[in-house]
């Protein structure tokens, strides 16, 4: 009975018409929020390329605004560092200029008085020196005079003055009347000068003796101001060649200063102008960076802003059907029941029916509990069998009540569908960009890395080179102490050869002319060997010839040896300042390397610390969005087949409540008819 009741059943669903208007309206609902979560899964995948390019994109440009300020800094610290240069030099230029004006002027000054002391000393020199020789003169004439007898004798014992005597002895013709005339001056001069006064001319009357001493007096007195000036003259001497060498030196010294002042001005001046020329390069494509960095900005952040609202008015409308179908749900279920239902029709009338789609349905509910393995529905599935049984007692429809519960669990898997979907997104966005910070960090790490070993490797190689260079350098120095000395000792050689050779030379030549000089000879005594003669001059002249040319060679050799040491020892100072040179500039690149490779390590540190925080939210991340035992894909394949199943559930209630209704009709008009 209950299997024809069945089958008629299922006969009668097939030919049953569309589920009621509310399960379309609840369908129509369902369907169009899971439109608008793939909408909003799509925008959000765009939106999550969009954002990964603005910030690649920002990161670029901010690196970019980073370089042209660090070297826009640079550049304003170079012009600064060379104008403040170029203000130095020029300071240090007027200062020479002045200083040189001043020493030349002084230099001029100091000549000018040597050569007017030299002239006074000439002539005081030439005149006291003429003065000594006329007191020697005189002197030695009165001398003279004085171990005389005679008519002289008596008239310069009877001169009543040194004037006197003077006359007597220019009569004599003994002294000349100039002569006589500069030393009376003389006397007079010393008379005058003397701190006793001018003594009367009386006083050396008769005595020739007194006119001695006195003129011996005025001689050493005499010799005593000629040396006095000579010393004087040569202390001003000495004083103006020290005071002339030490200005030629400071003009030496200032000139060389003043070119290399000058020539460090103009290079100054060209690395300033080079300076300022990358300036306003740089300076351009800086603002033409910050710009670009500010539009993108701007785009990147409306962009954001639009996709924001898209998302909370797609939040909005899934609220807005969610509330919808809630309250479809919670308020429709009597009035659906009375308008499409079957609340007319007995119970007892379509007891056989109710109890196949009981079985059918919560059968149904129970096997796709099992094969989804989900606990909900098994308890869904027994509180259908519940309510079913419940209003079977109570008389209510079982219908009206196990749909809710079907709908109500759809909505219940829906919300879970909806919150999971949202997670994933969440998830996907923030591990996504959380793994695209920690490349950046990781590749920023690397990089700084390679910039780190590389500027190690090229320090540590500089360092080598240097070590390598002091190493010659020292080699160098070895070398040419070693040259000094082979030079000293062939010079030495060279000087010893060079005399044994000339005495050789001349000890043969004068042979040679011993030789020739007798055998030329025509007036011999004896029959000389001139056969013999002749060939031992002959091997002489051999031998003369052969020490001309060893004596040439030495000298020839001692110069070329000379010119080789010089050319070799200027090669060595060449080499010596060149390396000098590299020692220097390398030692500074390597230091400065070294200080690089610090701050760089320092940026490191701080990029690794902010890897370090990436690194732990990024396992947090893990912890919340790493499926352990079912991932999303599956939790979403079967929460869509409990929905299906719960929706095919509805269809076999729907189409239960269709064949009772029909029956229902026809048992009416069976009745109306009988």
């Amino acid at each position: 009975m209950k299997t024809t009741l069945y089958l008629c059943l299922l006969a009668l669903t097939a030919c049953a018409g569309d589920a009621s208007p509310v399960g379309k309206v609840l369908q129509l609902i369902s369907d169009l929020q899971a439109k608008i979560i793939g909408e909003g899964t799509k925008a959000q995948k765009v939106y999550d390329e969009f954002s990964e390019w603005c910030e690649d994109r920002s990161k670029d440009v901010g690196f970019q605004i980073k370089t042209g300020k660090s070297e826009s800094a640079a550049l304003k610290a170079t012009i600064e560092e060379e104008t403040a240069r170029s203000s130095a030099l020029s300071t240090k230029i007027d200062e020479l200029s002045g200083s040189i004006g001043t020493d030349e002027a002084d230099l001029k000054a100091a000549t000018e008085i040597r050569a007017k002391e030299n002239a006074d000393f000439v002539a005081q020199d030439k005149e006291l020196s003429e003065v000594i020789d006329t007191l020697s003169r005189a002197i030695g004439i009165l001398e003279r005079e004085m171990q005389k007898s005679g008519a002289s004798m008596m008239q310069l014992k009877n001169a009543g003055s040194i004037a006197q005597a003077l006359s007597i002895m220019v009569d004599a013709t003994e002294l000349s009347s100039a002569d006589a005339s500069r030393l009376t001056a003389l006397v007079q001069s010393s008379q005058e000068d003397s701190e006793m006064g001018a003594p009367d001319a009386a006083v050396y009357q008769g005595h020739s003796s007194d006119i001695i001493s006195t003129l011996q007096g005025l001689q050493d007195k005499a010799q005593g101001q000629l040396d006095e000036s000579r010393k004087k003259e040569t202390t001003n001497r000495h004083n103006f060649e020290m005071l002339k060498q030490s200005l030629e030196d400071a003009l030496r010294f200032g000139n060389k200063d003043m070119a290399e002042a000058k020539k460090g001005l103009a290079a100054s001046g060209e690395a300033k102008s080079t300076a300022e020329g990358n300036l306003d390069v740089t300076t351009t494509d800086l603002n033409e960076d910050i710009k670009a960095l500010a539009d993108l900005h701007h785009d990147c952040m409306t962009k954001a802003e639009d996709f924001e609202a898209e998302v909370k008015s797609r939040g909005d409308e899934l609220k807005a059907l969610a509330e919808a179908k809630k309250v479809i749900q919670e308020a429709t279920g009597g009035a659906d029941s009375i308008s499409y239902g079957l609340n007319q029709v007995s119970l007892v009338q379509v007891s056989s029916g109710v109890e196949l789609a009981h079985f059918e349905a919560v059968r149904f509910v129970r096997d796709l509990a099992r094969k989804q393995n989900a606990p909900a529905l098994a308890q869904l599935a027994s509180r259908m069998a519940s309510a079913m049984r419940v209003s079977s007692g109570t008389g209510d429809d079982p219908f009206a009540k196990i749909k809710g519960l079907i709908s109500d669990m759809i909505g219940r898997l829906e919300d879970e569908a909806a919150a999971d979907a949202s997670h994933k997104a969440y998830c996907d966005k923030e591990l996504s960009e959380t793994k695209v910070k920690q490349a950046d960090k990781t590749a920023e790490i690397q990089k700084l890395t390679t910039k780190i070993d590389q500027m190690s490797a090229r320090s540590a190689q500089l360092k080598e080179e240097v070590a390598a260079l002091q190493k010659a350098l020292a080699e160098l120095a070895a070398a040419q102490a070693e040259m000094d000395k082979l030079r000293q000792e062939e010079n030495e050689l060279y000087v010893s050869q060079k005399a044994d050779m000339e005495q050789g030379l001349e000890g043969v030549k004068l042979a040679l002319k011993v030789l020739r000089d007798y055998y030329a000879k025509n007036d011999k005594a004896h029959s000389a060997a001139e056969g013999a003669g002749g060939g031992i001059i002959g091997l002489l002249e051999v031998v003369e010839s052969d020490f001309s040319k060893g004596l040439t060679g030495i000298v020839t050799t001692e110069e070329t040896a000379q010119a080789t040491y010089d050319q070799e020892t200027k090669d060595n100072e060449i080499e010596k300042t060149t390396k000098d040179q590299d020692v220097k500039y390398k030692t500074k690149e390597s230091t400065d390397l070294d200080k690089s490779v610090a701050e760089t390590s320092s940026d490191r540190s701080g990029v690794q610390a902010e890897l370090d925080a990436v690194l732990e939210y990024l396992s947090k991340l893990n912890e919340q969005c790493i499926e352990k035992a079912e991932t999303y894909a599956d939790r979403k394949a079967r929460r869509e087949a409990e929905i299906a199943g719960l929706k095919q559930a509805l269809e076999i209630l729907e189409g239960e409540t269709a064949l009772i209704q029909q029956k229902s009709k026809r048992t009416l008009r069976g009745r109306k008819f009988a």
